[in-house]
């Protein structure tokens, strides 16, 4: 049988994006050596890293990427960077016999649980299986790790790829559009190389931006927690909407001032990119944008309900929502920076909200089927595809009343082809779909103390790693972890983070007969 993918192709370029991995590596190999811990660990996962992408680069010599390929390109590349990226988390567990030892009671010995961490890491979930996040448990360079991961995924490693690699100029529109989050991709610039570094140089300076102002808050005592080394590590974990943070407590561990700032900074990366180089270079388009006004009105609204239900009390059935009860700026901010946690999928926690009341948990648990806006670094449906589907539903009651009325679905004035609403419309479908069977396999495979997991508990962990939320509910919530899953549903879960943050079609269509033989 002959295939129709040059596989080879897809592979050696697989291969040069693992071997370039080795590069952001020598960051925490650098931090390693300043803190004296850790060096033989990314050391080696840097040597490991080169050879096998090197070998992997030998079987293409001169690759050529059609859109099959790179599919195949884009969903291989997650998965090897993930194995590599586990790498650091099983040598600090077992060490490197004769170079240095290891803990073997740390939770990340375990190798499903060190590719969940790492798949959680790339894929910006923000989802831990880490027993204890301490830097007693774990060495300094091994915690900045988690957040670099993040930080390389947020805006895309196959898009940072085509921003400095010349190798995958060719067939990078087809990269582009397989890994770039939502429904379309604005070009920028002529050249899709030259998009790519616009969209990494934007993502670098708001990182950068963000770090700068939580450093200078700590600095002049606002955010006394908040030491170069956790604005820093913040830094890399909000603009990719990650959520990763090297404190226990998540964002509850800072100061209120540290909470504030970082809000803003939550919402610009669950904004489309794509506006920021408009409104950079003088275009007002960034305000007359239909989905970013939804995005900014469906942040207020949702903050205001929720603040009103922490201010007034009536979620005050647990004891640390007292805080917050009758206090006007403790519920606004609890509530601004957990709506926008959860909408963005970034994933911090401010507060634990599973102890909250049952309003209020419930309407964090629908946040997490919102999402960002295409073109944002996060994940969930994304708020472009609810604004076409609530506007597909407006127009089948108009023409149930009218039935020969043409009445096209239009989006910011300009009528959208049936093509993209059909589109939009079956990967909305699909999203859900795979949450629901994810809900029974979850259920069916996990348990937690030997206990079955309730319906709630399932429903939630699957719908947050699909959306690439990060915290669940009940003990999988944002003071909690994914420890205790079973191993098969961890895996389960590894590939639910893999398929949403690549959004289903390039994963599942490599799953078809037709893609691989017609």
């Amino acid at each position: 049988m002959r295939l129709w993918v040059e596989w080879r192709a897809s592979v050696s370029l697989v291969g040069t994006v693992v071997k370039w991995l080795s590069v952001p590596l020598l960051f925490p190999l650098a931090l390693a050596a300043y803190y004296g811990d850790g060096v033989a660990v990314f050391a080696a996962t840097i040597g490991i890293a080169f050879a096998a992408g090197w070998l992997l680069e030998r079987l293409d010599d001169d690759p050529d990427l059609g859109s099959r390929e790179a599919f195949l390109m884009v969903a291989l590349t997650w998965l090897a960077v993930s194995a590599v990226g586990a790498l650091p988390y099983l040598f600090e567990a077992h060490g490197i016999p004769g170079v240095v030892a290891g803990s073997p009671d740390s939770t990340l010995a375990n190798p499903v649980n060190a590719l969940f961490e790492s798949m959680s890491g790339f894929t910006t979930t923000g989802a831990t299986v880490m027993g204890n996040i301490s830097f007693d448990h774990h060495s300094r360079a091994l915690m900045m790790w988690r957040q670099v991961t993040q930080w390389l995924g947020g805006m895309g490693i196959v898009v940072l790829a085509l921003a400095i690699l010349p190798q995958l100029s060719v067939g990078g529109a087809q990269l582009m559009d397989a890994e770039a989050p939502g429904p379309g991709l604005e070009k920028l610039t002529p050249r899709i190389a030259q998009t790519a570094r616009r969209l990494w140089g934007l993502y670098l300076g708001l990182t950068a931006l963000e770090v700068v102002v939580l450093a200078l808050a700590h600095e002049v005592e606002l955010a006394p927690n908040m030491g170069l080394y956790n604005a820093v590590a913040h830094g890399f974990t909000t603009m990719p909407t990650g959520g990763f943070s090297p404190a226990a407590r998540s964002i509850e561990a800072f100061s209120a001032v540290a909470q504030w700032i970082i809000i803003p900074f939550m919402v610009a990366a669950g904004t489309n990119f794509a506006l920021f180089w408009h409104a950079t270079v003088g275009d007002r388009h960034f305000l007359d944008d239909t989905e970013f006004r939804w995005y900014v009105g469906s942040l207020g609204v949702l903050t205001a309900v929720l603040a009103g239900l922490l201010f007034t009390g009536q979620v005050t059935d647990a004891e640390n929502v007292g805080r917050v009860a009758s206090a006007v700026e403790p519920a606004l901010r609890h509530a601004a920076f957990q709506v926008a946690a959860i909408v963005t999928t970034t994933g911090y926690a401010s507060m634990d909200f599973t102890l909250w009341g049952e309003p209020a948990k419930y309407l964090l648990f629908a946040m997490l089927f919102v999402g960002g806006s295409a073109g944002s670094t996060g994940g969930g449906i994304k708020i472009i595809r609810w604004i076409v589907v609530a506007k597909s539903v407006k127009r089948e009651l108009f023409t149930t009343v009218h039935p020969d009325a043409v009445k096209p679905v239009r989006l910011g004035g300009r009528a959208l082809d049936e093509k993209s609403v059909r589109g939009i419309h079956a990967f909305t479908l699909l999203y859900l779909g795979i949450v629901l069977v994810g809900t029974f396999l979850v259920a069916l495979f996990g348990t937690h103390g030997g206990e079955p997991l309730t319906v709630f508990e399932s429903l939630a962990a699957t719908a947050s790693t699909v959306g690439n939320v990060g915290p669940g509910f009940g003990f999988a919530g944002p003071m909690g972890s994914y420890l205790s899953f079973s191993a098969p549903a961890k895996l389960l879960m590894v590939a639910f983070m893999w398929v949403g943050r690549l959004e289903i079609f390039p994963v599942l269509v490599l799953l078809t007969r037709s893609y691989w033989t017609s």
